[in-house]
């Protein structure tokens, strides 16, 4: 459905994203995970058509979309991370607006308000203005308004900032229940835990170019992290790295702070029991220690030696 090919966009000699390519297919929940500044809003802008590519392409249903906007705006449900509603409206009254900037009208957007609202969990407080509303329903009413439409392709950029628990479950859910439809959805986020709940195939993107990306499973399983384990000392450790890392199964070593290290282990189940022994005859001073196991957070601090949310 949506093919990008090596996609930039300059700012003078700032490479904001720097020749990237991934796919979206039918019915596909993708995700863009990166931290802040990597690059997620502007590709996500030009994808919107908000922004013009300074190269690359990107395809919708094989038309360039680049050349031809209109190729892909009628069937693009854009939701962005800014709330973008009018306080002094009702819940009702916002949508039935956007639905008319959609073109819809009479009894058609009725119902797709009455469709919405059931997605997004909101239905028994419509008629009340938004500014009486929580963070997470003004959120909820955010990204009916970009569903209204019934588009082919979603882009939800960071849905869940700043919002309660409930709504953001609730959010997660909508975004399951899109794909029973049909809808492709390009979800971007700093929460990995999120990225892991929902979606299929997961792009790892940092500093304007893509580091990863296929299944969780797959970028797990390629990274070779069988177990890792999170050390703190009671001091400064990073003069000592090179004896930590010449440990056996250590595989690598990233700082998380001054005192604090992740060690991966290439070994089997029962390595991370003979590092752990290793390093407290090494008389560091640590302090505590923790096994975990794999996930997208490690695989990230693998690659780039920091963490998601630095």
């Amino acid at each position: 459905m949506l093919l990008v090919k090596n996609l930039k966009k300059n700012y003078g000699h700032i490479k904001a994203v720097d020749g990237i390519s991934f796919e979206i297919r039918k019915g596909e929940i993708v995700g863009l995970l990166g931290p802040n500044g990597a690059g997620k809003s502007t590709t996500i802008s030009m994808i919107s058509t908000l922004f013009k590519p300074s190269g690359g392409q990107i395809l919708f249903e094989n038309k360039d979309i680049v050349k031809n906007p209109r190729a892909i705006q009628p069937f693009l449900g854009y939701i962005p991370q800014e709330i973008a509603l009018y306080d002094t409206l009702s819940g009702y009254d916002n949508l039935k607006y956007f639905g008319g900037l959609y073109g819809l009208k009479g009894n058609n957007l009725k119902y797709q308000i009455d469709k919405i609202s059931e997605v997004i969990g909101i239905k028994d407080r419509l008629k009340d203005r938004v500014s009486t509303y929580s963070g997470g329903m003004k959120r909820r009413i955010n990204i009916g308004a970009g569903l209204l439409h019934n588009p082919k392709l979603v882009i939800m950029d960071e849905p869940t900032v700043g919002i309660d628990p409930q709504s953001r479950n609730h959010i997660l859910e909508t975004v399951r229940s899109l794909k029973d439809t049909g809808v492709s959805v390009l979800y971007t986020t700093h929460y990995m835990e999120e990225v892991e709940a929902v979606c299929e195939k997961i792009y790892i993107m940092d500093k304007g170019i893509i580091i990863a990306g296929g299944s969780k499973e797959s970028l797990i399983e390629n990274s070779g992290i069988k177990s890792s384990i999170k050390l703190k000392f009671e001091k400064r450790i990073s003069s000592n790295l090179d004896v930590i890392k010449s440990i056996d199964f250590v595989k690598d070593i990233s700082m998380i702070s001054e005192n604090e290290l992740l060690v991966a282990s290439g070994g089997n189940g029962d390595s991370h029991k003979d590092i752990i022994k290793k390093v407290m005859e090494l008389n560091f001073g640590l302090l505590s220690f923790d096994i975990l196991s794999p996930n997208l957070e490690m695989v990230f601090l693998n690659i780039t030696g920091r963490e998601l949310r630095d």
